[in-house]
């Protein structure tokens, strides 16, 4: 597939104040997400994060300072041009009903004035990349698809035009626990190819920890308390607000940013060798989850393949940790 480039996006002392409020909604908010990471807009309700989102694609208007998309201010372009340029993901997928499945997503492109043998193209490319062939769901309505599935229509839909950047507001949080985690592996999947640089909003840590490069912590009142990536952030909070809202169990959400294929692991022994319950690809905290459930000292781990590469005990994840 081919993609427009990434661009960074740069936010320069960006500051809103809504008429009759005492205080910012976002205030002087400074941060640049380099082209093709994910940066995650963390923080209680009240704190500015949709706020900050809304401003990229001048849903809101800014109050001072400035937004940049690559070396171009948002202040410098038409409204209009400038939003058929991001990606907008919301929760719920927000599609329209009385259409296809096939014209939900054709309908950016359709207002771009595509051909219809591009746009038809283009239709089926992304429905197959996010896992939905068109030939199985082109036709259907989005009453006819799962929460998981419509959600993923949202994102090809986001992506119809190929922008340089998306925006996702709290995308996955309608959708039940099991059903989330699939689609966030399927949307991390899909970044692995696109790469476009997002601007995702949560308030759920371990969404944020999943799903991020780059974490921004917010507190009411718009303010920048912490930039980093998530691993910085678990282990060297900015501040007790910061560690308070990460959780007492940082060091636990920490292993979620390792895998056992990043470890020496130990040899496998004659009692684990036959039976591989973990895989390489699985992280430290699913690791310690397995062995203490089961009450082992040891546990088997299996490559891509399903052949036994090693094996793990709860001391190793410790000395990694």
């Amino acid at each position: 597939m081919q993609n427009s480039a990434a661009a960074e996006i740069v936010f320069d002392a960006a500051t809103k104040t809504y008429d009759g409020s005492a205080e910012p909604a976002l205030d002087a908010l400074s941060l640049t997400v380099p082209a093709g990471e994910i940066c995650v807009l963390l923080g209680a309700s009240g704190c500015g994060k949709t706020t900050a989102l809304t401003l990229v694609n001048r849903l809101t208007e800014l109050t001072s300072g400035d937004i940049r998309i690559g070396d171009r201010s948002i202040r410098d372009q038409d409204v209009i041009e400038l939003r058929r340029g991001i990606g907008y993901v919301i929760q719920q997928a927000g599609l329209f009903p009385h259409l296809t499945i096939d014209e939900n997503v054709a309908t950016v492109p359709q207002v771009l004035g595509w051909k219809k043998p591009r746009i038809a193209e283009r239709v089926r490319e992304l429905l197959e990349l996010v896992g939905l062939p068109h030939k199985e769901y082109g036709h259907r309505y989005p009453s006819q698809l799962s929460g998981g599935q419509r959600q993923r229509v949202g994102i090809a839909r986001a992506l119809a035009a190929d922008p340089p950047i998306m925006l996702m507001d709290e995308p996955f949080g309608a959708l039940d626990p099991v059903t989330r985690e699939h689609v966030q592996d399927e949307f991390l999947r899909l970044q692995e190819q696109v790469g476009k640089t997002t601007l995702f909003v949560s308030h759920d840590i371990d969404e944020a920890v999943r799903m991020a490069d780059r974490v921004a912590i917010l507190a009411k009142g718009g303010k920048l308390l912490q930039y980093d990536t998530p691993e910085r952030i678990l282990r060297a909070p900015a501040d007790d607000y910061v560690a308070r809202f990460v959780g007492a169990d940082r060091g636990l959400k920490a292993l979620t940013l390792r895998t056992l294929g990043d470890l020496k692991l130990e040899p496998a022994t004659e009692e684990t060798a036959e039976a591989a319950v973990l895989r390489t690809g699985d992280t430290l905290r699913t690791a310690l989850s397995a062995l203490m459930a089961g009450a082992a000292e040891r546990l088997a781990v299996a490559d891509g393949d399903g052949k036994t590469v090693g094996s793990v005990t709860v001391d190793l994840i410790r000395e990694a940790a």
